[in-house]
Order: C-alpha cells, then structure tokens, then sequence
C-alpha cells in the first residue's frame, strides 16, 4: 500500500485491516485503487476511527460502486441509501441479522459489499462474525465440489420478511422499521457455487436465512446436503469474530462470505449505520 495507508493481516487472505485513511474525506483515485486490490485479497477488511456521519458513510461507500437496493427496511431521514441497524436496551424481539447470511441474497442481483459503521457500542457482546466461503468450498473433497457446481438454489426473503416470517411476529418495541411484505415472497435461483468477478476464486453462495432449497433434488436430499453445507461454512477454521469499537467502519464481500450478528448486550443500546454496494448476477 501507499505511505499513507498501511494494511495489517488480521486473518490471511480473509480479514485485514486499513489504518492511515480518513474515509470522511475524498479518497484520491490510487486511495481507492489500493482499497479495491486490497478487498480482492482480503473480503472483509475494517476501517478504524472514522468518525464520519450518514452523508460521509454514502460519501465513503459511493466512491467504491454505485450503492445497491435495500428492501424491507426504511432509511434514516434525508439518506436514502442509511440504514440504522438499531437495538434499544430493553427491545425483545429477535435480534436482526442474528443468523448466518449474506445480504439479500435473494435479489436477482445481490449485493456486492456491504458497509457497517460503529455509532453506539455496548460494553458487551455485539460482536460480528464472518465465515470465509471460499475456504468452505476449496477443503471440500473433489468429488463433491465438482457435483456442487451442478446445482442450484432458490433464494427468498419470505422467512424473514414474508408475511408469515420472523418479523411478522415482531411487538412493539422493535426500533428499526421493518416493512413486512408479500414482496418478500418472490423466489430467485442462483448458482449454489460461484465465481468471483474479480477474484476468479470459487465459494458456496448459501445461507441460513434465505436458501430454501437445492433446485435440481427432491426437497428431503436437498434439505441433508444444505445442513451438511452451511454447517461445514461456519466451522471454527474459517470463522472470524469482529469485536467493535465506535467509529469502526468494517467493509465485506457478500459474494464469498456469510455473516452472523451476535447477542450478549441485553440492556444495553447498540447502533450501527450500514449502506450496500450494488453487486451483480451470481454465475
């Protein structure tokens, strides 16, 4: 990297993190050439100490893509492309994004990245974790990958924000704006491997939340494979867990890595801000 950036290896070719940047400024162009070639190599890299508001989040995100959509979930006033991933200390209601996914998975075009800024930070608990997809995918035996890059998934919203899904269920004192849709019932079939556009490597695309089914097996087969899958993706080897601190800003790939958003701060507020990067058709 540049003088003025310097990267630290957090987790090879998996996390890393950039010191010597202020996001809340205009990055030169070889800034952001240097941020892209480092995001190629490493899929989830953080940002300490970027003390920025909504406008320098779009700002920040807008300069590394075009930004992606972002349904089922309202904006913060006048930033249309901010979502507050809010929790208050006495909220009740399942913690959002509390299961292993990537970010709208179930889009015909899914998000490329996305972008979460640390605002309020319990003193507990709240951490993110992040599994490596392409590890998950190259420690499976030949045969088997070869078999996975046959097949296909289909992808919806509905478990979580069909009009039977876990928001559904939601009371009172939930404080995002969760919008509970019979959009959210629209399925999408993706590769259930795929290839990165820019790194060429391979990962599983599935997830917890949003793959319902392996399209080419009868649903029993398929149900046993996915278990198999996505319980193989979070194995200790290929986990990351984040530990926030204010300010952080953390970047991810949602192309090769799944996410998981933890507990433990009951009684207490966490606030996070997050943006997308528009992404493309999985193939």
């Amino acid at each position: 990297m540049s003088v003025q950036l310097t990267l630290r290896v957090i987790k090879p070719n998996f996390v890393a993190e950039i010191v010597g940047l202020r996001a809340d400024s205009t990055l030169s162009v070889q800034q952001v050439k240097e941020i892209k070639v480092a995001w190629a190599k490493y899929p989830v890299l953080i940002f300490p100490d970027q003390m920025f508001e909504p406008t320098d989040l779009m700002s920040f995100s807008n300069q590394l893509g075009e930004f992606g959509v972002d349904p089922f979930v309202r904006p913060i006033s006048h930033h249309k492309h901010v979502i507050e991933v809010r929790r208050e200390a006495g909220e009740s209601t399942p913690i959002f994004g509390a299961s292993w996914h990537s970010d709208w998975s179930f889009q015909p075009r899914p998000p490329s990245g996305t972008l979460l800024h640390a605002k309020t930070i319990p003193p507990v608990g709240g951490d993110t974790l992040f599994a490596d997809c392409y590890r998950a995918f190259e420690t499976l035996p030949a045969n088997l990958k070869n078999r996975l890059t046959q097949l296909s998934t289909i992808h919806s919203a509905a478990p979580a924000y069909g009009l039977r899904g876990l928001f559904s269920e939601d009371d009172s004192s939930r404080s995002m704006p969760i919008v509970v849709s019979e959009d959210a019932e629209k399925t999408e079939i993706h590769p259930l491997v795929r290839t990165h556009p820019i790194s060429g490597r391979k990962s599983l695309f599935i997830n917890d939340v949003y793959t319902l089914a392996i399209a080419e097996l009868e649903p029993t087969k398929g149900r046993v494979l996915l278990k198999y899958l996505l319980q193989h993706m979070i194995e200790d080897t290929f986990v990351h867990r984040h530990k926030w601190r204010p300010d952080m800003l953390v970047l991810w790939d949602n192309r090769c890595v799944v996410h998981y958003a933890d507990g433990g701060y009951e009684g207490y507020q966490r606030i996070m801000h997050r943006t997308t990067l528009a992404g493309e058709r999985p193939s």
